[in-house]
C-alpha cells in the first residue's frame, strides 16, 4: 500500500491506517455509489470523510498503475492546490492506493468532513431558500473567482458545491468530488460558460448569474446569456440521449 498523509496530520497515521485497513467492516455509511462509497469516521480532531474508490477495468488497472495519477491521488492534489489559490474545499488529509507489481487496485481519499447548510442542488431545488438571490450572486463571483485562476472544475456540478453561511449575508463554497480538474494560463469566455453550463437548466437561475458573471467579467449580459443557453440546451441534451441509450441497453432502470 502507498499511503500519503498531509504534514498537519502525520500524528494521526496510524489511525489512519487502520481505518482503510477496516473500511469495510466499519464507519458509517454516506454515499452508497454505483462506482464508489463515502464513509464517516471519527478521528482524534473531528470526523473525516474517506472515499473509496472502485477496483478499475483491467485496462484502466494498467493505467492507473504506470501511467496516470489514481483519483484519489489527483483528489488530494488538487485539493491542496484549490487551498493555496484561496478556493475552498474540505481540507485534504490523506490518499492511499492499493497496487501490485503489474496491477492498480483500489484507492482512497480522506478528507475533512464537514457539515454544510446545504449544496448547489438544494439552491436549485428550493426557489424560495432564504437569501436565494445573494447566494446566487455570491456563488457566481466564487465561480469568477474559480475561472480568474485558470481553473475549471470538470464536475461542476449541482452536488459537488457545498454552501456555508458565515455571517449576515455571507455565504463561503467548498468545492468537492475533484478528481476531475484542468490548469490553465487563462480562460476564454467560451471556456468559461462551458464549464458553468451543467450548473443548471432553470432559466431565471441562468439569468440571475449570467448576469452577475457579465458584471465581473466586464462584457455584456446578451453575449453571457447566449453562450450560456447554447451550452446548457447541449449538456442537457446529451444528458436525455445517455440515459435514454442506457435505458435501452437496460443499463438503466425506468
Amino acid at each position: 500500500m502507498n499511503k500519503v498523509i498531509h504534514p498537519d496530520f502525520k500524528g494521526h497515521a496510524d489511525e489512519l491506517t487502520r481505518i482503510i485497513d477496516n473500511f469495510s467492516t466499519t464507519g458509517t455509511m454516506f454515499a452508497d455509489g454505483r462506482r464508489n462509497k463515502i464513509k464517516i469516521f471519527p478521528l482524534g480532531f473531528g470526523t473525516v470523510n474517506v472515499k473509496s474508490f472502485k477496483i478499475p477495468n483491467i485496462i484502466n488497472k494498467i493505467v492507473y498503475r504506470f501511467f496516470r495519477k489514481s483519483k484519489a491521488r489527483r483528489s488530494y492534489e488538487f485539493a491542496n492546490r484549490l487551498l493555496q489559490e484561496g478556493i475552498g474545499t474540505p481540507q485534504p488529509i490523506a490518499y492511499f492506493e492499493n497496487s501490485t507489481a503489474f496491477s492498480f487496485q483500489d484507492s482512497y481519499y480522506i478528507s475533512e468532513q464537514l457539515n454544510p447548510d446545504l449544496t448547489f442542488r438544494q439552491l436549485i431545488e428550493i426557489p424560495d431558500y432564504p437569501e436565494h438571490e445573494i447566494i446566487l450572486r455570491q456563488f457566481t463571483q466564487f465561480t469568477f473567482k474559480l475561472h480568474e485562476k485558470g481553473i475549471a472544475f470538470q464536475d461542476h456540478t449541482p452536488g459537488n458545491t457545498l454552501i456555508k453561511k458565515t455571517g449576515p449575508q455571507q455565504y463561503e463554497f467548498f468545492l468537492v468530488d475533484l478528481n476531475r480538474m484542468t490548469f490553465h494560463d487563462s480562460m476564454s469566455l467560451q471556456q468559461r460558460v462551458v464549464n458553468m453550463a451543467k450548473l443548471t437548466p432553470e432559466d431565471h437561475l441562468i439569468k440571475v448569474m449570467c448576469d452577475e458573471y457579465a458584471k465581473l467579467y466586464g462584457r455584456s449580459y446578451d453575449e453571457v446569456y447566449k453562450l450560456m443557453v447554447k451550452y446548457t440546451q447541449y449538456f442537457s441534451n446529451r444528458f436525455h440521449r445517455k440515459r435514454a441509450l442506457k435505458r435501452k441497453l437496460g443499463l438503466r432502470k425506468k
